[in-house]
């Protein structure tokens, strides 16, 4: 995870993008499928992280490239491009969750924020990067991963896989930066624990 930073200074990547976002904004229907190409797969995995349903997380990479195509001009440049779209893919995420909700499905991991708590006194668990580099086994990780809540996995995914700042990801997730790093720590807790347990069975069946 990269340290806190000034997110929205212009890169030559980002000036290139930025630019890419101008000409969507001017109805470039070519620029918005280039915009695809880049940002389409860490959309998906992004929706994929919270809603654990490829087929919803396809139809929420969907509807952002629709809000991006419509909504393009708005861009300010108070943060990077790629935040911007995460952060209307989480919104995206969480309006598909409201929906779920309606139906009569309410997952077990959609609890009030305030049930979270704060983090813990005292040292991390352990860093981010050591918890996702000691797995050296993938399907080890992966499992891990899955056991874990919602909210904690899309943390996850923006801390390690992302390797989004604290600022940022409170800007996508439209949250508090305190409010980040509490489920970033938990989850790391989380991740070595499991990882442990997992390892620690495999150990003994060999």
């Amino acid at each position: 995870m990269r340290e806190a930073g000034h997110e929205a200074t212009a890169t030559p990547d980002e000036t290139d993008v930025r630019a890419l976002l101008g000409r969507v904004a001017g109805g470039d229907e070519g620029a918005l499928r280039e915009l695809y190409d880049r940002y389409s797969g860490a959309v998906y995995r992004f929706a994929l992280s919270r809603l654990d349903s490829p087929a919803d997380a396809a139809d929420v990479l969907n509807e952002v490239m629709l809000e991006v195509w419509r909504g393009a001009a708005r861009f300010r440049g108070g943060s990077s491009v790629r935040t911007w779209i995460l952060g209307i893919a989480h919104h995206k995420t969480v309006d598909r969750i409201r929906r779920r909700v309606r139906d009569g499905w309410v997952p077990e991991d959609e609890a009030p924020e305030a049930a979270e708590g704060a983090a813990p006194g005292g040292p991390d668990p352990a860093p981010g990067e050591a918890v996702i580099a000691a797995a050296q086994d993938a399907d080890l990780l992966r499992r891990c991963l899955e056991r874990l809540s919602g909210l904690l996995r899309q943390a996850v995914y923006l801390a390690f896989f992302e390797d989004r700042s604290y600022p940022e990801i409170a800007r996508i997730l439209d949250c508090p930066v305190g409010t980040v790093k509490t489920r970033v720590f938990h989850a790391k807790r989380a991740l070595r624990e499991c990882l442990e347990r997992l390892a620690g069975a495999e150990a003994g069946r060999s």
